[in-house]
């Protein structure tokens, strides 16, 4: 969300298996690119989040700052809403032939999530996040 116009935009990327952490700053960085600006990342306290925080840290980029949500509180979470609009919404009677069709599936009803920014304040809404 940008904090003068208040747009909001999901940026998102889908992987196979674990990412790395050279693939999250590959991510930070095309973000970075696009947005022209510092920006804020808010996360949960899954470990993993936790240590790829402290490395991007170790690597001195001073292009982020870090949020961190409370621990074990999903639904402060507005990513969570966007997982659960596409499981249980848009692929809820989904049957994937093979992975490649479910990766087509999930790209497309994230990328229509993408285009509905009505939606995507609902999810900051539930969440009780003022943007």
């Amino acid at each position: 969300m940008s904090p003068q116009r208040q747009h909001l935009g999901l940026c998102f990327r889908i992987h196979d298996r674990h990412i790395s952490f050279e693939q999250v700053v590959e991510f930070l960085s095309l973000l970075r690119r696009q947005l022209r600006r510092k920006f804020i990342l808010v996360l949960d306290r899954y470990s993993a989040h936790r240590k790829a925080v402290r490395l991007l840290q170790q690597a001195h980029l001073d292009w982020f700052e870090v949020e961190w949500l409370p621990a074990y509180a999903p639904e402060l979470n507005p990513v969570e809403m966007v997982w659960n609009h596409s499981k249980y919404g848009v692929l809820a009677d989904f049957l994937a032939g093979d992975a490649e069709d479910l990766r087509e599936a999930v790209t497309a009803s994230l990328e229509g999530t993408t285009q509905q920014p009505s939606l995507l304040r609902s999810f900051f809404r539930y969440a009780a996040l003022q943007l």
